[in-house]
């Protein structure tokens, strides 16, 4: 995937209002990823790797991982371009980016190690830590406050390197338990990290060093939304397609960015060898595939009959944190009240039979969902005046 370079016409200043696109986009990665999160609850009998066993799972179930591979790498880039966007309207533009950027990082790496972690276990006092999506997103922005300092050609240099060449570190092990092995496992090799002996341990689910190349990306693209919207609209459209289009060559060679695919015995358990991409770390097939697809949803957006369309799913992209949080307590209460009614009988009771199930629960959830975060988006939109809300 490539950007395009800077814009030879002097940009347009960025108007305060919400990008009814971005949020959008947003949106969906929220519904997406509230199906995905409901498959965890209710359909955790039915365990999926990385990349999937696709001769052990249902077309279904392979097509709903599918989507949610769309999720983090989405809402990563999107929290690069937001950053930008964030400084297009300060005055010292780089510092008030990079502090805004340190002071969320360091918010959102706390509140997975509390509340987020919490939610997904109600373990008090916790004995495991997951490191997941937010604290991969916390330990980006971090990340980007130091790199926004970069002229904005290098800044993209090194978002492609990290996006494009941290698969060649995939044989680069280390096993020991020391310092080494804790940041290699924080960076780049998915596995525990272990506190004493025995006191806690943490899992490194989300490894952060592509992320590091994805919200550099983002950051990068930003000046594109200072641009006409005809000329934003080429953008998207050519590097969106330039993303799926390397997908494609890589995939053709089957030698780099990701496990090899293999035929199947038909058609259908070929293609799905084919689009079965790693996201612990997240391949460079991943990448291309899943921000191509980003990409052209953003000019799909810009559209205006599509816009008016998506307009419910900017309502859940003007409060993502706050949707987060509250869907992952719901879903921790509904499976503690059925384990409380049915007991520990996941998958014969209260856990679905069929992965068709997860549709219409997930539907039922968002739209059970939907008035709080309206009412918490419109709260977010009224008291500007209150700082603390742009952290949800």
């Amino acid at each position: 995937m490539s950007l395009a370079p800077a814009p030879a016409v002097p940009p347009s200043p960025v108007s305060s209002a919400r990008l009814a696109s971005i949020d959008q986009l947003r949106g969906l990665v929220m519904v997406l990823m509230l199906l995905d999160h409901v498959r965890e609850t209710f359909f955790l009998h039915a365990q999926l790797g990385d990349p999937v066993d696709v001769g052990q799972v249902s077309p279904l179930l392979f097509g709903f991982r599918l989507l949610a591979h769309l999720c983090a790498p989405a809402f990563v880039f999107l929290t690069g371009v937001s950053a930008w966007l964030y400084g297009s309207r300060q005055a010292d533009p780089q510092a008030a980016t990079a502090a805004f950027l340190a002071r969320r990082g360091l918010f959102l790496v706390v509140l997975e190690l509390t509340l987020v972690n919490v939610a997904w276990t109600f373990d008090l006092p916790p004995q495991t830590l997951y490191l997941q999506v937010i604290w991969a997103i916390g330990l980006s922005m971090l990340a980007l406050s130091a790199l926004l300092w970069l002229p904005r050609p290098a800044l993209v240099a090194v978002g492609l390197v990290l996006v494009a060449g941290h698969n060649l570190l995939d044989g680069v092990r280390v096993e020991d338990d020391g310092a080494t092995h804790a940041l290699w496992a924080v960076l780049h090799q998915r596995g525990w990290i272990e506190l004493g002996e025995g006191a806690l341990r943490l899992r490194t689910s989300y490894p952060v060093l592509p992320w590091f190349g994805v919200i550099a990306l983002g950051y990068a693209a930003g000046p594109w939304y200072a641009a006409p919207g005809t000329v934003r609209g080429r953008w998207l459209l050519g590097c969106g397609l330039g993303g799926l289009v390397l997908f494609a060559l890589l995939r053709w060679a089957n030698v780099y960015g990701d496990a090899p695919w293999v035929a199947g015995p038909d058609a259908l358990q070929t293609a799905m060898s084919v689009f079965n991409v790693t996201k612990y770390p997240p391949s460079l097939q991943f990448l291309a595939l899943t921000l191509g697809v980003a990409l052209l949803l953003l000019r799909l957006f810009e559209r205006p009959g599509v816009a008016r369309a998506a307009a419910p799913l900017a309502v859940l992209g003007a409060a993502p944190m706050f949707f987060y949080l509250l869907h992952l307590y719901v879903l921790r209460l509904l499976y503690v009240a059925a384990e409380a009614v049915w007991g520990a009988n996941q998958g014969r009771y209260f856990g679905f039979d069929h992965a068709a199930w997860l549709l219409p629960a997930s539907a039922v959830l968002l739209v059970a969902l939907y008035p709080a975060v309206r009412w918490f988006a419109r709260l977010k939109a009224r008291r500007r005046d209150l700082a603390w809300l742009r952290y949800l």
